[in-house]
């Protein structure tokens, strides 16, 4: 059997499984033909013949279609941090001097604390808070965890309002760490 004819019976047979996949980590509807295609390149790259791309199991196939999803969530989030560029009218931008060891230490010590401090937290309500954290918009939050609008901000708003009560008591504040 051909490389193509391969792939193709492959997706057939597991593309509703790769569509899911897509979707447990957030994708939209509009993003699943995008990983299916990049889920079809990297066997094609990494299976070149039609025998091994035959014998690919249910598991393998979801697991290449999560982690293309998330390479998916994660070059649009790249290119959406780039820097913008300067203007010609503008006053050019210069980057700041690299952190010294000691400011290194600091930061890490820090986010040592603060992880601790949110491992005390509600289960619920640190998954919500981290997530936050990392950046994902409070829908985002909610249609991964498949919450409603208002239990997802209940969770972020109370679990950061009680991951500031820990880390005050812990000592650490906003003077104490800038």
């Amino acid at each position: 059997m051909d490389v193509s004819a391969s792939l193709e019976a492959l997706i057939a047979r597991f593309g509703e499984r790769l569509r899911r996949a897509a979707r447990r980590t957030g994708l939209r509807d509009q993003d699943l033909d995008e990983v299916v295609q990049d889920v079809r390149v990297r066997l094609w790259k990494a299976l070149d013949s039609g025998e091994k791309i035959s014998g690919v199991t249910a598991s393998y196939v979801y697991s290449a279609g999560r982690s293309a999803a998330i390479d998916l969530i994660r070059r649009r989030r790249d290119e959406r941090d780039q820097s913008l560029t300067v203007d010609s009218g503008e006053e050019p931008m210069f980057a700041a001097a690299a952190p010294t060891q000691l400011d290194l230490a600091v930061r890490r010590d820090v986010v040592e604390r603060l992880e601790a401090a949110i491992d005390t937290l509600d289960p619920r309500r640190a998954v919500a808070v981290r997530m936050h954290l990392a950046g994902y918009a409070r829908e985002e939050i909610g249609d991964l965890m498949g919450w409603t609008e208002p239990k997802t901000r209940n969770l972020i708003y109370r679990g950061l309002a009680d991951l500031r009560d820990r880390l005050r008591q812990r000592g650490i504040t906003p003077e104490s760490v800038g």
